[in-house]
């Protein structure tokens, strides 16, 4: 199972997220890093543990404010080999020219993406994951993008956003009920990690991986915890 670091940026700083209420953001403050910068951030991750990938949502580029490219590209160099994941909030002809790179995968979010450009965006791109978006009312983005597992690439994001930050747990039950309809594509959850316990019911819950944060930063999750998921 994959354990991969999300970073948020927002503003040009690594931010930290609690249950997807971004206009509340701050700072990120972490033992990993002397500052938010980014970068600073990204190497503090990699210093715990060879992940073979990290997470970079760029909040700018998807509530269309800007974007942080020239920092997405910097980590991506910077981590290399491991895989950068980009959200960037894509949408059906952007991903190639909006973060472009050997070791660079595309995150496209259903919160952003139109339904009637989906197929052909995520079919077109050999590097795309979709990430099925939810808040605390439901999921995010064209209905029809939910029940028609036909959509869907090989790559799934379970990604509960009223969870992630907020120490309430992952949500299993929307998880095993995606995975359930995913077929054979891996599925990954984002959103309520809180320590190894939670990673060992993912993994038991068939989890190709989850995304985490919180509990990097918090010191809930070591590198003694990663070597004990790999040998359960």
């Amino acid at each position: 199972m994959q354990v991969i670091p999300v970073i948020d940026i927002r503003n040009g700083v690594a931010v930290r997220a609690i249950a997807g209420q971004r206009e509340t953001y701050a700072p990120l403050v972490t033992p990993l890093a002397a500052t938010s910068d980014p970068l600073d951030v990204a190497r503090g991750l990699m210093s715990l543990h060879p992940f073979a990938a990290l997470y970079v949502a760029d909040l700018d580029a998807i509530e269309r404010r800007g974007d942080n490219r020239a920092a997405v590209a910097t980590i991506a160099r910077a981590i290399a080999p491991a895989r950068l994941w980009i959200d960037a909030g894509f949408t059906r002809d952007d991903a190639a020219t909006g973060a472009a790179g050997e070791t660079i995968d595309h995150v496209f979010g259903s919160e952003t993406l139109a339904v009637l450009t989906t197929t052909d965006a995520m079919r077109n791109d050999p590097r795309a994951i979709f990430s099925l978006d939810f808040s605390g009312s439901g999921f995010l983005g064209d209905p029809r993008l939910y029940p028609d597992a036909a959509l869907w690439p090989d790559r799934l994001i379970v990604m509960t956003l009223a969870r992630v930050g907020a120490k309430q747990g992952p949500d299993l039950a929307r998880f095993r009920e995606i995975t359930a309809r995913a077929g054979d594509r891996r599925v990954y959850a984002a959103g309520g990690v809180r320590g190894l316990d939670d990673l060992l019911m993912l993994k038991q819950a068939g989890a190709a991986g989850a995304l985490v944060a919180t509990a990097l930063h918090e010191g809930r999750l070591t590198a003694a915890d990663f070597d004990a998921l790999a040998r359960q």
